[in-house]
Parts: structure tokens; sequence; C-alpha cells
């Protein structure tokens, strides 16, 4: 007989977070071999611009884990785009992870409506579509070989 509870506990979700890491350490030699090592820390990786005036121009938001950049956002400013500063900010993300973080690998996901195209130009290959997350829109998500 088990008990079933939907309350948000934060201190469950913490050990229900270390029970998993532990069994998919113990399922998985890869993951074995990750612990312990500075790659499997993730560290934030952050690229910021700013126009003549101080203003935000655009920025991107990521993180390193496991040898892998992972881009969380990607934003320019409406009055910026088109210039390249989308570009820019890529490539010194993705440059900063290579040199500094040792990673060989970048993903990201977009909707349609975003940026697949973006990233296709930069090299991007499409892994996975999920339709309708959420519902009218597609997600994709792309990985690159950082070389």
């Amino acid at each position: 007989m088990f008990r079933i509870e939907t309350e948000v506990d934060k201190e469950r979700r913490l050990l229900l977070r270390a029970a998993l890491r532990d069994t998919n350490t113990a399922s998985s030699p890869a993951l074995r071999d990750l612990r312990g090592t500075p790659a499997e820390r993730e560290t934030p990786l952050q690229v910021w611009a700013f126009d003549a005036a101080g203003e935000l121009a655009g920025g991107l938001d990521a993180h390193t884990w496991a040898t892998w950049l992972h881009v969380n956002l990607l934003w320019v400013a409406d009055h910026h785009r088109g210039a390249g500063l989308g570009s820019r900010l890529l490539a010194q993300a993705e440059h900063i992870a290579r040199d500094q973080h040792a990673c060989t690998n970048s993903r990201v996901e977009t909707w349609d409506f975003q940026a697949p195209g973006f990233y296709r130009q930069h090299g991007y290959e499409v892994v996975a579509v999920v339709p309708d997350y959420p519902p009218g829109i597609k997600e994709f998500t792309l990985t690159k070989r950082l070389t």
C-alpha cells in the first residue's frame, strides 16, 4: 500500500534529485567517470552587448556541463537585429566554452518562430522537434560540434 501526495515540497525534491543522481551514477559508467571531475559542475556562461549609450543591446545566457555548452537564452534588441550581433554573441560563447571549459559540443532549444534558421546558419543541426510545445508551436533542439 502506498500513500500518494501532490504537494510541492522543496526538501523532497532535493531528496528525489539525489536519489536519481545516485541511481543514474550506479547505472552508467559514463556518469561514474564524470563524477568528481571539473566537467561535472554546471558553470554559468553569459555574454553581454551594450550600445554606445550603455544600454543593453543583446545578451546570451548559457551554462557548461560535461563538455557541453547549453544555450538557454539569446536575445538582441529589435533595433540592433540584422547587424550580426546575435552571431557575435553566439560565437563568443562558443569560443569561451571551447577554450576555457573544454566543451566539444553545443545545444540549444528554440521555437519555430524564433531562431531555428539562425542556428542552422551557424552550423547547428536539428536533432529533435517537439510539436505543440506549447500548443501551436514547434520546439526544436539543435546541436553543434565545437571544433
